[in-house]
């Protein structure tokens, strides 16, 4: 009698002792998984990431290798480059036009693009948006106990059988071996969304996506419908770079709830060696940023938190484009954390970044926004007229303790002090302000205007007696007309109105 119940508990002992601690997603076995998935292993205890080895998913029925992440590269530069002399602004526009979106399935990530040299390949590299200059990008990270792993963009396909391979070695924990050939299958979905114009994002892979890049992938250039994103609440850690998209409204659920969010700057994606960006017209476009529209009209970003992780010439959100719209948005960034770049309309928003807070050369329309800073210049706006710079109506301006913060400066900067700039302050308030108001105007002939500041504190008008002596007080019934067209959007934004009930 006892030998036969330990014989029936033979296959219980050995499903005891062979049972995986570690916990995976998409689940071993499951179906119906998002091409966009990324992989997660949730362990016992934090893990740590090795420093060879490799991450492999294959197509279960062919046998082929789909991916391959070799951790023995470096995620990206962690110190900054020299530039030359040599390196300059393109001397003709950037060419948004393609025939086809490169991805990493039919394109080389690091094949030139514009006037630039190729990418070097000696670190990770992926195509995000059809920017085939590529990104370097961390293809695992880890938080706590949790292992994200990043396959490159684009390579899964619908209605496929995959399967996961990690070599010993590539996350260490106690007990984790890695994964062997054929330990963790799952298939996706058989196509995409039925509904190709109201798509759905959600972390868990209960939407369309489960990333926001994967919807706006889904969107094509151009499109003169609307599409709606609607993003579920959540975390979604991930460069997000689109281009050539149009007529699209993402929403999230709430700027405390839906979070967009990546490490990146200028240091770890920075602009080609020989071409510089960011500064005229048409010039190569900048991978720093975590969140970028680029060439994109007709846009709206409304209930979400857009960040940056990293400090430097950081980017929450960068934008080049006309009629784009935020509403209730938090953008976090560092040395630029929101540039601006074509007509931009901002609304019970808020910016919080370092200094140079607001870059662009394009027009800012805020109303009923705050902006927060750690001392130090809030913009410097680039602006060239007939266009306008940026206006903010009933606005808040916040630097810390013992740091003031100011309105912002215009500096020479290689060629020009900026002489269009134009920089416009009606019914705002302001705590932990520079008296100055602006720490440097370059050119008399820049449009530096202020009206109707208040202490946030006291409720009473700020004390402007210091003011920098290029900056000018509206008075209020002197200048009455000038006000009102500046608390007119389609005045200040080329005719756009703007939506104010999104």
């Amino acid at each position: 009698m006892k030998t036969r119940i330990f014989l029936a508990l033979l296959p219980l002992l050995a499903a005891a002792c062979s049972t995986d601690p570690v916990s995976y997603f998409p689940a071993k076995g499951a179906a119906g998984v998002n091409p966009d998935t990324h992989l997660v292993l949730t362990f016992p205890s934090a893990p740590a990431l090795g420093e060879a080895g490799f991450i492999r998913i294959f197509d279960a029925r062919t046998g082929a290798c789909v991916d391959s992440l070799d951790l023995s590269l470096p995620a990206g530069l962690t110190e900054s480059r020299t530039y030359g002399p040599e390196c300059d602004y393109a001397a003709v526009p950037y060419d948004y036009s393609r025939d086809f979106i490169p991805t990493n399935k039919n394109t080389l990530p690091g094949t030139p693009s514009g006037t630039a040299e190729p990418t070097p390949r000696d670190m990770q590299l992926t195509i995000i948006g059809g920017f085939t200059d590529g990104f370097r990008f961390h293809p695992v990270i880890i938080h706590d106990n949790v292992a994200t792993i990043y396959p490159h963009n684009n390579l899964l396909e619908y209605g496929r059988d995959y399967y996961v391979t990690i070599d010993p070695g590539v996350l260490v924990c106690e007990g984790f071996r890695g994964v062997k050939k054929g330990a963790w299958k799952f298939s996706t979905k058989a196509e995409g969304p039925a509904d190709t114009r109201h798509l759905t994002v959600a972390a868990d892979g209960s939407g369309d996506f489960n990333t926001v890049q994967g919807a706006l992938d889904a969107v094509p250039d151009f499109c003169k419908d609307t599409t709606w994103i609607t993003v579920a609440a959540g975390d979604y850690e991930e460069i997000v770079y689109a281009r050539n998209k149009t007529n699209v409204v993402i929403s999230g659920a709430g700027m405390d709830a839906t979070k967009v969010h990546y490490a990146n700057n200028e240091v770890f994606n920075p602009h080609p060696l020989l071409v510089k960006t960011n500064e005229w017209p048409g010039t190569f476009p900048s991978r720093r940023a975590a969140f970028a529209l680029d060439n994109c009209d007709d846009i709206v970003l409304r209930d979400l938190c857009i960040a940056t992780d990293l400090y430097g010439q950081a980017e929450g959100l960068l934008l080049h484009g006309e009629r784009i719209g935020l509403y209730r948005v938090r953008i976090i960034g560092s040395g630029d954390a929101l540039q601006a770049n074509g007509t931009i309309y901002m609304q019970d928003s808020e910016l919080i970044g370092d200094g140079d807070t607001i870059l662009g050369r394009g027009t800012l329309f805020a109303l009923h926004s705050k902006f927060y800073n750690h001392g130090g210049p809030f913009s410097w706006v680039r602006n060239v007229k007939p266009a306008h710079g940026d206006v903010f109506v009933e606005c808040h301006f916040e630097g810390q303790p013992g740091r003031p913060a100011d309105y912002g400066r215009t500096n020479k900067n290689g060629r020009t002090t900026y002489p269009d700039a134009e920089f416009v302050v009606i019914d705002c308030t302001t705590r932990h302000f520079n008296p100055l108001g602006w720490s440097a105007i370059g050119e008399k002939s820049a449009t530096m205007l202020e009206c109707g500041t208040r202490d946030a504190d006291t409720g009473l008008p700020a004390d402007v007696s210091q003011r920098h002596k290029y900056s000018r007080q509206l008075d209020p019934k002197r200048d009455a007309a000038l006000i009102a067209q500046y608390k007119n959007p389609a005045w200040v934004l080329a005719g756009w109105t703007p939506s104010q009930s999104f």
